[in-house]
């Protein structure tokens, strides 16, 4: 079963996203023992869109600053850096206690020492995104998207942000434009807003053509029933999440594809790296194996944005999977958080396990 993308249009992907800059100590340090650290613009959302961008696709960002800031201006230079055009309104910080870029601290541990990763949201500004500050008639009628990606991290944001996603979801659907979601549950952005951020994730997911969980997103996000959160038995998660997919299906009949990753950690170093994809009525699936890992965030958002890369190119739905899978490996082995692919041959050359030389 294909998906079917408009054609002629500006961009390729659209994604909405609140913009903030990672800092990771250097050499595998913890954050704690740190003493010099890298800087770097990240979301979720832009580094899923960093595949497709990479690799020459037209590529916007939809996004808000704090007008003035030195953040703002490394994180515009960064998006430009990465071939990606961006809109958002400035807000005025207002006072020393005001609107930020969220800044995200996270080391990368090291063998026996896993990664910890720590938000730091005060203030974020992404959380005043406003259909008002966008011409959605514009973007996805007169200029053209093929696929906007919405997250649950943005959807769940605040109550502004969730309104937000909503109408670039409305929007995206009355232009024809696919639309993929990411349900990313997080309990602390959900606790005391279950009904509002249910309803919110059940009209977007029901617009959505593609829509990519674990089984706990599934769960929580949209209340379909599925197994117990957890458990290390991947081939138990292979068969769980097939089953509660068929039930996904039903309850949203117009979705085409659906996947997720599967991860089991050895060391921080060391991970067996799978994934699944339902696409129509047929599974893709692609049985864990290790790979080497020198930062293991971004790895997810990398295979999401090789799915999307992959159906964008209009390859064919086996693909599609293995594509994501080996742009997921690619964003483990990178220091950012997003994989940065020189071509498409690099990330074959994943796929098929050959790491050697190229002259």
């Amino acid at each position: 079963m294909s998906i079917e993308l408009r054609h002629d249009t500006a961009y390729a992907l659209v994604v909405p996203t609140s913009m903030g800059v990672r800092l990771t100590p250097a050499n595998g340090q913890p954050m704690h023992c740190g003493a010099s650290f890298i800087l770097q613009a990240t979301s979720a959302e832009s580094n899923v869109a960093s595949v497709a961008s990479y690799l020459g696709l037209p590529v916007k960002v939809l996004t808000a600053f704090v007008k003035g800031s030195p953040i703002a201006r490394f994180i515009k230079d960064d998006l430009a850096s990465r071939h990606m055009s961006y809109e958002g309104p400035e807000v005025d910080q207002g006072d020393p206690w005001g609107y930020r870029h969220q800044f995200n601290l996270a080391d990368s541990g090291f063998g026996v020492r896993g990664p910890r990763v720590h938000n730091d949201r005060a203030g974020e500004v992404g959380r005043t995104l406003n259909a008002k500050d966008f011409d959605l008639e514009r973007i996805f009628g007169r200029e053209g998207v093929q696929i906007v990606h919405l997250s649950g991290l943005i959807a769940a944001l605040s109550p502004e942000t969730g309104t937000f996603c909503l109408e670039v979801a409305r929007a995206a659907k009355k232009h024809g434009t696919c639309i993929s979601f990411d349900l990313n549950h997080r309990a602390s952005f959900w606790k005391g807003r279950e009904k509002e951020l249910h309803e919110i994730f059940c009209e977007i997911a029901g617009a959505s053509d593609i829509l990519v969980g674990n089984e706990e997103d599934f769960q929580l996000c949209l209340n379909v029933e599925g197994p117990e959160p957890g458990g290390t038995d991947l081939a138990a998660k292979i068969g769980s999440f097939k089953g509660m997919i068929e039930r996904v299906k039903k309850a949203y009949p117009h979705a085409t594809a659906f996947g997720t990753t599967l991860r089991e950690v050895v060391s921080a170093n060391r991970h067996r790296w799978g994934a699944i994809m339902a696409e129509g009525a047929n599974w893709h699936v692609v049985e864990p194996r290790e790979i080497p890992v020198l930062d293991r965030i971004g790895g997810g958002d990398g295979f999401v944005g090789g799915m999307l890369y992959a159906i964008l190119r209009g390859w064919e739905p086996e693909k599609w999977v293995q594509f994501a899978w080996a742009t997921g490996a690619l964003a483990t082995t990178m220091l950012t958080d997003y994989g940065q692919p020189a071509d498409e041959g690099q990330v074959w050359s994943i796929w098929e396990g050959n790491a050697r030389v190229q002259r």
